[in-house]
């Protein structure tokens, strides 16, 4: 199994930015498909935004087009999530995600495609 570190969480006001970082080990990053998925207090878990393997295709939640950006740098196994222009809706817990085989679900926003979570890292945005 893949571990999945997330860190770069933090407090900032509406419309400001942040940077999220997901450091992965124990399985080559290349090969994964990476996800990112946020929860807040109260909600279910939802779909924000993934990557493709070879970083040639991104796909985004429409909460957060426009307004985020998910990258990935293969040499370092690390995936990131820029986040501009932050609303208060957007505090939640953010989850990196990484897929690791095809499971049968083809759906780059469905969790259940995903089969390696982190921890989480919170990120809270204040009016």
């Amino acid at each position: 199994q893949v571990q999945l570190v997330e860190s770069g969480g933090g407090l900032v006001q509406t419309g400001g930015s942040l940077k999220l970082s997901c450091a992965a080990s124990g399985r080559t990053f290349s090969t994964n498909v990476m996800g990112w998925f946020r929860q807040g207090s109260g909600k279910d878990r939802e779909f924000v935004a993934a990557i493709s393997r070879d970083g040639g295709n991104t796909y985004y939640a429409d909460s957060v087009k426009g307004r985020f950006t998910i990258s990935r740098d293969n040499a370092k196994n690390t995936v990131y999530l820029q986040m501009n222009g932050l609303k208060p809706e957007d505090t939640a817990v953010y989850y990196c995600a990484a897929a690791t085989a095809y499971s049968g679900v083809g759906l780059y926003s469905a969790a259940a495609r995903y089969n390696a979570w982190g921890q989480g890292t919170q990120v809270t945005v204040s009016s």
